[in-house]
Protein backbone atom coordinates (compact mmCIF):
# COMPACT_ATOMS: atom_id res chain seq x y z
CA UNK A 1 0.00 0.00 0.00
CA UNK A 2 1.42 3.44 -0.20
CA UNK A 3 1.99 5.13 2.69
CA UNK A 4 1.15 8.32 1.88
CA UNK A 5 -2.28 7.62 1.72
CA UNK A 6 -1.95 5.79 5.60
CA UNK A 7 -4.09 7.47 8.75
CA UNK A 8 -1.63 8.24 11.68
CA UNK A 9 -1.86 6.87 14.91
CA UNK A 10 -1.69 9.68 17.81
CA UNK A 11 -1.65 8.63 21.39
CA UNK A 12 -3.46 11.72 22.98
CA UNK A 13 -3.18 12.50 26.64
CA UNK A 14 -6.26 13.68 28.37
CA UNK A 15 -4.89 14.73 31.74
CA UNK A 16 -6.01 13.39 35.26
CA UNK A 17 -9.87 13.77 34.97
CA UNK A 18 -11.22 17.02 34.73
CA UNK A 19 -11.98 17.55 31.03
CA UNK A 20 -11.03 21.25 31.10
CA UNK A 21 -7.14 20.20 31.38
CA UNK A 22 -6.93 19.02 28.15
CA UNK A 23 -5.02 20.35 26.08
CA UNK A 24 -5.87 22.60 22.68
CA UNK A 25 -3.92 19.97 20.91
CA UNK A 26 -5.78 17.20 22.58
CA UNK A 27 -8.88 18.45 21.97
CA UNK A 28 -7.80 19.35 17.92
CA UNK A 29 -6.51 16.14 17.70
CA UNK A 30 -9.46 14.29 18.78
CA UNK A 31 -11.90 15.76 17.15
CA UNK A 32 -9.93 15.63 14.02
CA UNK A 33 -9.63 11.80 14.36
CA UNK A 34 -11.75 9.03 12.42
CA UNK A 35 -11.23 6.72 15.30
CA UNK A 36 -11.09 6.70 18.56
CA UNK A 37 -9.62 4.07 20.37
CA UNK A 38 -10.17 3.70 24.24
CA UNK A 39 -8.72 1.51 27.25
CA UNK A 40 -10.92 -1.26 27.88
CA UNK A 41 -10.48 -3.40 31.46
CA UNK A 42 -13.38 -5.16 30.96
CA UNK A 43 -15.84 -2.92 32.18
CA UNK A 44 -16.53 -1.02 29.11
CA UNK A 45 -14.54 2.26 28.29
CA UNK A 46 -12.93 4.22 31.15
CA UNK A 47 -11.83 7.25 32.66
CA UNK A 48 -10.15 8.40 29.50
CA UNK A 49 -13.39 8.05 27.88
CA UNK A 50 -15.24 9.94 29.51
CA UNK A 51 -12.82 12.61 29.92
CA UNK A 52 -13.01 13.26 26.34
CA UNK A 53 -16.47 12.30 25.48
CA UNK A 54 -17.53 15.97 24.44
CA UNK A 55 -15.58 15.80 21.62
CA UNK A 56 -16.04 11.95 20.65
CA UNK A 57 -19.58 11.81 19.55
CA UNK A 58 -20.79 10.54 16.42
CA UNK A 59 -17.12 8.93 15.92
CA UNK A 60 -16.14 5.37 15.84
CA UNK A 61 -14.47 3.76 18.43
CA UNK A 62 -12.15 1.09 18.96
CA UNK A 63 -12.22 -0.92 22.54
CA UNK A 64 -8.79 -1.84 23.36
CA UNK A 65 -8.64 -4.46 25.60
CA UNK A 66 -6.15 -4.14 28.47
CA UNK A 67 -6.20 -6.51 31.32
CA UNK A 68 -5.62 -6.01 34.72
CA UNK A 69 -2.71 -8.49 35.07
CA UNK A 70 0.69 -9.28 35.42
CA UNK A 71 0.72 -11.88 32.78
CA UNK A 72 2.97 -10.87 30.10
CA UNK A 73 2.05 -13.38 27.66
CA UNK A 74 -1.70 -12.10 28.44
CA UNK A 75 -0.86 -8.57 28.04
CA UNK A 76 1.46 -8.83 24.70
CA UNK A 77 -1.43 -10.88 22.91
CA UNK A 78 -3.68 -8.08 23.89
CA UNK A 79 -1.23 -5.54 22.97
CA UNK A 80 -0.38 -6.91 19.67
CA UNK A 81 -4.60 -7.28 19.15
CA UNK A 82 -4.74 -3.92 19.48
CA UNK A 83 -2.11 -2.88 16.91
CA UNK A 84 -3.64 -5.19 14.80
CA UNK A 85 -7.30 -3.62 14.40
CA UNK A 86 -5.30 -0.13 14.13
CA UNK A 87 -2.83 -0.92 11.76
CA UNK A 88 -6.43 -1.87 9.78
CA UNK A 89 -7.98 1.51 10.37
CA UNK A 90 -4.40 2.91 9.11
CA UNK A 91 -3.94 1.31 6.12
CA UNK A 92 -7.73 2.71 5.07
CA UNK A 93 -6.56 5.69 5.33
CA UNK A 94 -8.22 6.77 8.89
CA UNK A 95 -6.28 8.60 11.68
CA UNK A 96 -6.75 7.24 15.05
CA UNK A 97 -6.43 8.71 18.33
CA UNK A 98 -5.55 6.43 21.13
CA UNK A 99 -6.94 8.05 24.66
CA UNK A 100 -4.28 7.88 27.35
CA UNK A 101 -5.23 8.65 30.75
CA UNK A 102 -3.15 11.48 32.18
CA UNK A 103 0.50 11.87 30.02
CA UNK A 104 1.15 9.31 27.80
CA UNK A 105 4.40 9.23 28.80
CA UNK A 106 3.86 8.53 32.52
CA UNK A 107 3.83 4.64 33.16
CA UNK A 108 0.88 4.30 30.33
CA UNK A 109 0.37 1.16 28.39
CA UNK A 110 -0.49 2.97 25.53
CA UNK A 111 3.68 3.45 24.15
CA UNK A 112 3.89 -1.27 23.87
CA UNK A 113 0.80 -0.67 21.22
CA UNK A 114 3.17 2.52 19.71
CA UNK A 115 6.01 0.82 19.15
CA UNK A 116 4.11 -2.09 17.67
CA UNK A 117 2.75 0.33 15.25
CA UNK A 118 6.07 2.21 14.82
CA UNK A 119 7.69 -1.00 13.95
CA UNK A 120 5.04 -1.74 11.55
CA UNK A 121 6.35 1.32 9.27
CA UNK A 122 3.10 2.89 10.31
CA UNK A 123 3.34 6.91 11.37
CA UNK A 124 2.47 7.48 15.17
CA UNK A 125 2.59 10.73 16.84
CA UNK A 126 2.50 11.66 20.88
CA UNK A 127 0.15 14.42 21.80
CA UNK A 128 1.60 15.26 25.80
CA UNK A 129 -0.74 16.19 28.54
CA UNK A 130 -1.07 17.02 32.05
CA UNK A 131 -0.09 14.40 34.88
CA UNK A 132 -2.02 13.37 37.94
CA UNK A 133 0.50 14.52 39.84
CA UNK A 134 1.20 17.86 38.60
CA UNK A 135 -2.83 18.05 38.90
CA UNK A 136 -2.74 17.02 42.50
CA UNK A 137 -0.09 19.45 43.51
CA UNK A 138 -1.92 22.03 42.31
CA UNK A 139 -5.04 20.66 43.62
CA UNK A 140 -3.06 20.82 47.44
CA UNK A 141 -1.17 24.46 46.54
CA UNK A 142 2.08 23.23 46.56
CA UNK A 143 4.82 22.97 44.37
CA UNK A 144 6.26 19.77 43.49
CA UNK A 145 9.86 20.90 44.18
CA UNK A 146 12.16 24.44 44.20
CA UNK A 147 15.26 25.04 44.12
CA UNK A 148 17.96 22.43 44.11
CA UNK A 149 15.01 19.70 45.50
CA UNK A 150 14.93 16.86 43.92
CA UNK A 151 11.47 15.04 43.15
CA UNK A 152 10.77 11.18 42.59
CA UNK A 153 7.59 9.71 40.93
CA UNK A 154 7.24 5.97 41.63
CA UNK A 155 4.40 3.58 41.77
CA UNK A 156 3.91 2.32 45.25
CA UNK A 157 2.29 -0.84 43.70
CA UNK A 158 5.30 -3.38 43.79
CA UNK A 159 7.73 -1.19 45.82
CA UNK A 160 9.29 -1.21 48.89
CA UNK A 161 7.52 2.04 50.83
CA UNK A 162 10.41 2.47 53.16
CA UNK A 163 13.24 2.11 50.42
CA UNK A 164 11.70 4.96 48.87
CA UNK A 165 10.53 7.35 51.79
CA UNK A 166 14.89 6.79 52.23
CA UNK A 167 15.22 8.87 48.80
CA UNK A 168 16.14 12.28 49.31
CA UNK A 169 13.56 13.52 47.62
CA UNK A 170 10.31 14.87 47.49
CA UNK A 171 8.10 12.53 46.35
CA UNK A 172 4.85 11.77 44.09
CA UNK A 173 4.11 8.27 44.83
CA UNK A 174 1.51 6.73 42.78
CA UNK A 175 -1.15 3.86 42.77
CA UNK A 176 -0.78 3.36 46.45
CA UNK A 177 -3.70 0.42 46.45
CA UNK A 178 -3.41 -1.40 49.94
CA UNK A 179 0.15 0.03 50.85
CA UNK A 180 -1.67 3.13 52.53
CA UNK A 181 -1.47 1.86 56.28
CA UNK A 182 1.94 1.38 55.73
CA UNK A 183 2.71 4.42 54.29
CA UNK A 184 1.07 6.23 56.95
CA UNK A 185 2.91 4.04 59.41
CA UNK A 186 6.37 4.71 58.08
CA UNK A 187 5.88 8.54 57.70
CA UNK A 188 4.38 8.67 61.16
CA UNK A 189 7.62 7.15 62.94
CA UNK A 190 9.78 9.74 60.85
CA UNK A 191 7.63 12.22 61.99
CA UNK A 192 6.77 13.41 59.05
CA UNK A 193 2.92 13.05 58.83
CA UNK A 194 2.19 16.74 58.33
CA UNK A 195 4.40 16.64 55.10
CA UNK A 196 1.78 14.43 53.29
CA UNK A 197 -1.48 14.86 51.27
CA UNK A 198 -3.19 12.11 49.09
CA UNK A 199 -5.23 13.30 46.36
CA UNK A 200 -8.00 10.90 45.20
CA UNK A 201 -9.90 11.36 41.64
CA UNK A 202 -8.07 14.44 40.86
CA UNK A 203 -10.22 16.79 39.23
CA UNK A 204 -13.49 14.29 38.83
CA UNK A 205 -16.70 14.75 41.14
CA UNK A 206 -15.67 12.26 43.37
CA UNK A 207 -12.56 14.29 44.20
CA UNK A 208 -10.66 13.64 47.81
CA UNK A 209 -8.01 15.05 49.40
CA UNK A 210 -6.73 14.10 52.41
CA UNK A 211 -3.81 15.75 54.78
CA UNK A 212 -1.73 13.72 56.35
CA UNK A 213 -3.28 10.53 54.97
CA UNK A 214 -6.11 10.68 57.34
CA UNK A 215 -9.12 8.23 56.50
CA UNK A 216 -7.27 7.17 53.13
CA UNK A 217 -7.14 3.94 54.07
CA UNK A 218 -9.84 2.99 51.28
CA UNK A 219 -7.81 5.10 48.17
CA UNK A 220 -8.22 3.86 44.95
CA UNK A 221 -6.44 3.46 42.05
CA UNK A 222 -6.83 6.57 40.44
CA UNK A 223 -4.92 8.02 43.72
CA UNK A 224 -1.35 9.99 44.33
CA UNK A 225 0.53 10.78 47.55
CA UNK A 226 2.35 13.52 47.95
CA UNK A 227 5.32 14.00 50.23
CA UNK A 228 7.02 17.04 50.01
CA UNK A 229 10.08 18.62 52.57
CA UNK A 230 9.87 20.23 55.76
CA UNK A 231 9.73 23.46 54.08
CA UNK A 232 6.87 23.04 52.23
CA UNK A 233 4.01 21.29 54.61
CA UNK A 234 1.33 19.97 52.19
CA UNK A 235 -1.99 20.82 53.93
CA UNK A 236 -4.28 20.14 51.31
CA UNK A 237 -5.68 23.44 51.27
CA UNK A 238 -4.86 24.20 47.54
CA UNK A 239 -7.68 26.01 45.68
CA UNK A 240 -6.68 25.60 42.34
CA UNK A 241 -9.30 23.80 40.21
Amino acid sequence: MDESTRGTLFGVSVGPGDPELMTLKAVRIVRAADVVAVPDTGRGPGTAYHIAREYIAGKGLLACATPMTRDPAATAAAHRKTADAICAFLDAGKDVAYLCLGDVSVYSSYHYVHRLVVERGYDAQIVPGVTSFCAAAARAGVPLCMGDERLLVAPLAGASVDELLDVDANKALLKPGDKIAHLRASLESRNALDQAVLVEHCGMEDERVAPHLERADDAGYLSVVLVGSSAVPLSGEGNVR
